[in-house]
């Protein structure tokens, strides 16, 4: 699976989590992008993603991110 096929699963995950119809993820998107991306809404977040593409991630990837391509670029790894 590519990058923008990630990206793409991504959103409506992202949408759902913050209830926002209007985010649209890039890969340059980080918290500071998100009014209400802190570290609850991250924690839900980060459950989300693992459970839609079935992966889990290590707490030393998840604190190394700082945008959703390199979380993207993780994902695919896996």
């Amino acid at each position: 699976m590519n990058s923008e096929e990630i990206l793409k699963r991504l959103t409506p995950i992202f949408r759902d989590i913050f209830d926002d119809e209007t985010i649209t993820v890039t890969r340059e998107t980080s918290a500071k992008d998100i009014e209400d991306w802190d570290s609850f809404s991250q924690i839900r977040l980060v459950a989300a993603i693992e459970k839609d593409f079935n992966v889990k991630f290590k707490f030393g990837e998840l604190n190394a991110l700082h945008n959703v391509g390199e979380m993207a670029d993780v994902i695919s790894q896996k």
